[in-house]
């Protein structure tokens, strides 16, 4: 039993310390994952096939790619266009924030952050407004259709490797629509709720083009990337190993254009990959692995089902709004990692298709993170540009628009989610 209850306490242990110390959130995990070896509490060879490779051969290829897309500059080019031919400021930060989201769909969402922020900024010291509302507005709309694709964001991605969607079964799975118009229609809901925030920005912004596209070759890129993950779809069915060879083989192309355009060294190129993020998701594969293993996942998956009875909707609801909850105070990534496995497994319990459960786990998850600052790391890297501009966001300021932004669209793709999949 002792055994049994090793790898709990360690897995409670790192994720109390997420919460407490964010930024060391990749030492604590990977701290956590050998720790585990050590003890003997899973053996190498489990710790490595606990290990999704396919979704970390998404992250880290998509992220190469979205690393030269920001560099083109071709999204900053079409936010200004964006401004330029809006009515008013009201509809440029609309617009802004629509842009926001499309990219946010492809792109992971603090790239995306950092492609639209110096737009924002621009536009905010042209109009001498300050720019904290509109900055709030973008990283909340990244973190809304981040969810959107497969490759959006890590919580897409750990979804797409956990249930074996590809990169089509996103928009249609098993002939119903799936979890992209979910979020579509969370995107909807939510859009009111920032037209009402800025609806008094009636001036209209003139803004003197200064972006210049450096080359559409990182466009031509990330488009193919797209097309070929969804021409993909039809040959690995069962998600194992064709999306994430395809991100790599596009991560190391992107590499060697980067080297051959600005002539900067390959090993710079590999150096500047957010390294700190995929440890962290690779040790958190083997927390949750070790959890699995023991059999918590079972143990937990059979107190919630106790919990619910045979109610599906309650079930459903309280997966949904648990999830949205808790994201808000801690990262979703590891709460995903490790609800998904609960999640099929009470499905299986309610003689259900897991579907509607994994589809509402990860809506409250990665739209929980924009209740909060600290939700999301897009949310904290927004935070972080916006004080070195000098403005200082408060706790409650990016509540006040986070919270009926989140509530808007967690409802409406929440309910969308029940109808469709029930």
């Amino acid at each position: 039993m002792f055994t049994k209850i090793i790898p709990l306490l360690i897995f409670i242990a790192c994720y109390i310390l997420f919460i407490f110390l964010p930024k060391r959130r990749t030492i604590i995990a990977v701290l956590g994952a050998i720790l585990l070896i050590l003890l003997q509490s899973l053996s190498l060879k489990q710790a490595f096939y606990a290990i999704n490779w396919n979704v970390m051969g998404i992250f880290v290829g998509t992220l190469v790619v979205a690393d030269i897309f920001m560099e083109s500059r071709v999204p900053a080019y079409i936010a200004e266009i964006i401004v330029d031919k809006a009515k008013n400021t009201a509809w440029s930060i609309l617009l802004i924030c629509a842009l926001t989201g499309f990219i946010s769909a492809f792109v992971e969402n603090v790239a995306t952050v950092l492609i639209v922020a110096p737009i924002a900024l621009s536009l905010a010291k042209k109009l001498k407004i300050s720019p904290v509302n509109m900055m709030i507005g973008i990283a909340i709309s990244s973190n809304l259709q981040g969810a959107a694709t497969l490759i959006g964001d890590p919580p897409s991605m750990l979804l797409g490797g956990f249930a074996k969607m590809n990169f089509m079964d996103f928009f249609f799975y098993k002939g119903r629509p799936s979890i992209f118009f979910a979020v579509e229609l969370g995107a909807i809901a939510s859009f009111f709720i920032l037209y009402y925030i800025f609806r008094g920005h009636k001036e209209k912004a003139q803004i003197v083009p200064v972006e210049k596209v450096r080359s559409w070759v990182p466009t031509v890129f990330l488009v193919s990337l797209i097309i070929l993950l969804a021409v993909s779809s039809f040959f690995d069915t069962g998600f194992s190993y064709m999306a994430g060879m395809i991100c790599a083989v596009f991560g190391i192309i992107s590499m060697a254009w980067k080297k051959l355009i600005n002539k900067v060294p390959v090993m710079y190129g590999i150096k500047s990959l957010d390294w700190e993020t995929t440890f962290f998701l690779m040790a958190v594969f083997i927390l949750v692995g070790s959890i699995t293993i023991s059999g918590w996942i079972g143990i937990i998956a059979n107190f919630l089902s106790g919990l619910v009875g045979s109610n599906i909707f309650l079930g459903y609801t309280l997966l949904v709004f648990m999830a949205m909850f808790l994201s808000a105070f801690i990262d979703n990534v590891p709460f995903l990692v490790a609800m998904l496995p609960v999640a099929i497994s009470m499905a299986a319990q309610l003689n259900i298709h897991p579907s509607l459960f994994l589809f509402g786990l990860l809506i409250g998850a990665s739209l929980g993170g924009n209740i909060t600052p600290i939700g999301a790391s897009a949310n904290i890297v927004t935070c972080g540009l916006l004080k070195k501009e000098g403005y200082e966001v408060r706790f409650k300021d990016f509540v006040k628009i986070g919270l009926p932004f989140t509530i808007a669209a967690v409802t409406a793709a929440y309910l969308f989610t029940w109808f469709v999949w029930k």
